[in-house]
């Protein structure tokens, strides 16, 4: 099954809405990117998890997403047009799921997320939810890597309060 959703208008000649059917997983199909070489990526979409391939500059890449780092589905309207998409935090990531007609969005948008077990967001709320939010120390990659006592260490003295003793003999001591 090879559909080709473009980037949120219907096809040209289409007298209908380019659909998939989030009850006939897994799919597999294409959609278009603007970074990827040819303008198109390959899509195959899963109930737990999704697989984008591309080729860059010559260099083929395959990503692998699970369901559950997808912030929902959301409704976008595109040139008029209402989308459905899968939303991520990258928007390079999201997948194009369904370009529908007015009077079907809801019921599949609705459909879409029960079938994939996420939330129905709109194109606001996934917006707001794309922003960064900041790093927090403890979950860092090389936490485990360093001591926590150095993050306990006391400041060292300031030079100006430490005695300088200057013109004195050094007394060493030899065995």
């Amino acid at each position: 099954m090879r559909r080709q959703i473009t980037g949120g208008v219907n096809p040209a000649g289409s007298s209908r809405a380019v659909r998939l059917d989030p009850l006939s997983l897994p799919a597999s199909f294409e959609t278009s990117d603007a970074r990827a070489d040819g303008g198109v990526r390959r899509v195959d979409l899963d109930r737990d998890r999704v697989t984008v391939r591309r080729a860059v500059q010559g260099m083929r890449m395959s990503i692998k997403i699970r369901i559950s780092e997808f912030l929902g589905v959301a409704l976008r309207t595109i040139e008029g047009t209402p989308t459905l998409l899968l939303k991520h935090r990258d928007p390079s990531l999201s997948v194009p799921l369904a370009v529908c007609d007015d009077e079907t969005v809801a019921s599949d948008w609705r459909s879409w997320s029960e079938a994939l077990a996420l939330p129905q967001i709109s194109d606001r709320d996934a917006q707001s939810a794309t922003e960064p939010s900041p790093r927090r120390r403890r979950r860092n990659a090389i936490k485990r890597r360093r001591p926590s006592i150095l993050l306990r260490r006391r400041m060292g003295r300031p030079i100006a309060v430490m005695s300088i003793h200057r013109g004195e003999r050094e007394i060493i001591a030899r065995s």
